[in-house]
């Protein structure tokens, strides 16, 4: 994604979203449009659109943000010590968007990881539309 794409899809973004994915805010823990959501699909970027989680991997983590246990493709991470915190920032890879934390107690039959996702981040796409929207080859995903 080049510069002058990232700017003409900013512009559609709200301010909270804007927030969220470029200056690393926070959406408000149980309140977010896909934290109690478990419809068949994928999460993709909001920015850039890039496929990021699956549902089949989202589980409830009780935290008040959307959970994953894995991504759909590699991520990038930052050390992050803010708020007098040890955590690392994800971050998607096309757009540098952030999309929340990764932490280290997630289940451990399915690798131990918790995605912590900002729902402000994320774009969701039902299993019913993968096909019409461009991500036909995300069905595979599903059981």
């Amino acid at each position: 994604m080049d510069q002058e794409q990232k700017k003409q899809q900013l512009k559609h973004l709200s301010k909270e979203q804007f927030e969220v994915t470029q200056h690393g805010a926070t959406d408000y823990p149980f309140k977010g449009k896909y934290d109690d959501f478990y419809q068949k699909g994928i999460y993709v970027d909001i920015v850039s659109k890039e496929p990021l989680f699956s549902s089949e991997d989202k589980y409830d983590a009780g935290c008040g943000w959307p959970s994953f246990t894995k991504p759909i493709q590699k991520l990038v991470y930052h050390r992050d010590q803010s708020h007098n915190m040890e955590r690392t920032e994800v971050k998607s890879p096309e757009a540098d968007s952030h999309l929340g934390h990764v932490f280290t107690d997630g289940p451990v039959d399915q690798g131990g990881l918790r995605y912590c996702i900002n729902s402000s981040a994320l774009k969701f796409i039902p299993f019913d539309q993968l096909e019409k929207e461009g991500y036909g080859e995300y069905r595979k995903l599903f059981k």
